[in-house]
């Protein structure tokens, strides 16, 4: 297997500090799901598929299964009919591809200045990452394709948080507060 280090893309559902439950294989999981926008440069990725699926089933193509599922999906895909229109989820695009990567062994998180990350939270769906991956062609139960296995990730940068859940400071302003003689005093001098 060959590391190669992937282009800058999304995060979405990812599950990198603790694992869970693959419902598939039964198997204690880390993964993410890596959203790259349309035009991304996947050629290293591409050619690490390829070079997996010679190293299972040879060079001669002829000799290869004939329905091979790919890692590389369409955004479009998760398009749902909202009213007639297909709508694609927050975070995905027309054009896109996403991927997703995982591994039962824990990856090393770090930030841009390759030091670990520490807080679980600087994580999130909608953030934007890098990761060193390796693909391996399977071949299971009359299953047949190529996927990732996740190294390691780097945090590259903040971006607009992908899901349903608000910020608390969209939800709520600054309130004022009753003191205990009644006078009302703003959230900054309750413990004055």
């Amino acid at each position: 297997m060959s590391k190669v280090t992937t282009p800058e893309f999304r995060a979405s559902f990812p599950n990198l500090s603790e694992p869970r439950k693959n419902d598939l294989n039964g198997k204690e999981e880390y993964s993410v799901v890596a959203l790259f926008s349309k035009g991304a440069d996947l050629s290293k990725l591409e050619k690490a598929c390829k070079d997996a699926m010679v190293k299972k089933w040879g060079s001669d193509k002829s000799k290869w299964p004939s329905q091979i599922r790919s890692p590389f999906r369409k955004h479009e895909e998760k398009a749902k009919n909202v009213e007639g229109k297909q709508i694609l989820p927050n975070g995905y695009e027309d054009g896109g591809v996403f991927v997703n990567f995982k591994s039962q062994q824990k990856p090393q998180l770090v930030d841009q200045n390759v030091d670990d990350v520490i807080d679980k939270d600087k994580i999130y769906a909608g953030c934007y990452l890098r990761a060193s991956v390796n693909a391996y062609a399977y071949d299971m139960k009359g299953n047949r394709g190529v996927s990732f296995g996740l190294g390691n990730v780097q945090f590259l940068k903040d971006g607009d948080p992908i899901g349903s859940r608000s910020r608390a400071v969209d939800d709520f302003a600054p309130v004022e507060c009753a003191s205990s003689n009644g006078e009302s005093k703003s959230s900054d001098d309750l413990f004055s």
